[in-house]
């Protein structure tokens, strides 16, 4: 009978645990202020806002590619614009009203490959997304009437039925929110604050949480396959206070932002 050293086994172990790394690692000019995802056309986009300058630029990635579609696009609104939506290679924009009002108003169109308009309304304000696509109304009357609009060339299809045009629902979840106290892992750091996000997938642990450590507080994620940890990076670092959730699941895709600035997705 043939025995198996304790160093064999220990290299086995380890061997089994594949470190991951990122199939996605892009840098943007600038604070990434929002993220959307298309789950029919497997993109995801970023808004850009440079506050300084009051210049909002738009950013587009293939999740299945890891193409970069575009970066930097502008339109002709520098700046009271934004990320309305996105659905089946369609990314929606709005402008507002005013610089000091948070109402949306208009809505343009952009390819997600190419980053072409493809067709803009300025009397059109968005509602909802349903699953035949984008729920409209008409500023200029009252009361509201909902519409369904066709995404690719911008025409009514018809008035909106509930029945019919059901609420979309993408495939994204979120992380839990749970007390750290259920953390089980050993960490190389000690974490901060009195709870952790946390997710199961495909055998993995996902976790973010804080430290402070010699008055810095860092923001730090970690996916653990059994007891091994075979991912960890930095989320931010000096920072003034406890940040909200920091990383979403899009089908097997792990998607978060590092530093505010940099789009990473991992496939799990």
């Amino acid at each position: 009978m043939h025995r198996v050293s304790t160093s064999v086994l220990k290299y086995k172990t380890a061997y089994l645990h594949i470190m991951l790394s990122p199939f996605i690692s892009e840098e943007f000019n600038g604070a990434i202020w929002r993220m959307e995802i298309d789950s029919l056309g497997e993109t995801v986009f970023v808004e850009i806002r440079n506050s300084e300058d009051k210049i909002v630029s738009f950013g587009s990635v293939s999740l299945a590619t890891g193409k970069i579609n575009f970066k930097e696009l502008t339109i002709p609104e520098r700046w009271l614009t934004g990320i309305e939506a996105a659905y089946d290679g369609i990314l929606l924009l709005h402008n507002y009203q005013s610089e000091n009002s948070p109402v949306h108003k208009g809505l343009i169109a952009i390819d997600a490959v190419s980053g072409e308009t493809i067709w803009s309304n300025y009397t059109y304000a968005f509602d909802h997304l349903s699953v035949n696509g984008p729920i409209v109304h008409n500023l200029q009357m009252l009361p509201k009437k909902l519409l369904l609009t066709d995404i690719k060339t911008g025409m009514v299809a018809r008035p909106y039925l509930p029945e019919v045009d059901k609420e979309f629902i993408s495939n994204i979840i979120l992380p839990k929110v749970l007390p750290v106290s259920t953390l089980d892992q050993q960490l190389e750091i000690e974490p901060y604050g009195n709870n952790i996000h946390y997710l199961e997938f495909n055998n993995f642990r996902i976790v973010s949480l804080h430290s402070f450590v010699a008055g810095i507080l860092r923001q730090h994620l970690y996916i653990i396959d059994d007891l091994q940890v075979v991912y960890e990076d930095i989320l931010n670092t000096d920072i003034q206070k406890i940040q909200p959730e920091a990383f979403i699941l899009h089908n097997n895709r792990l998607v978060y932002i590092k530093n505010r600035s940099e789009l990473k997705v991992l496939n799990l």
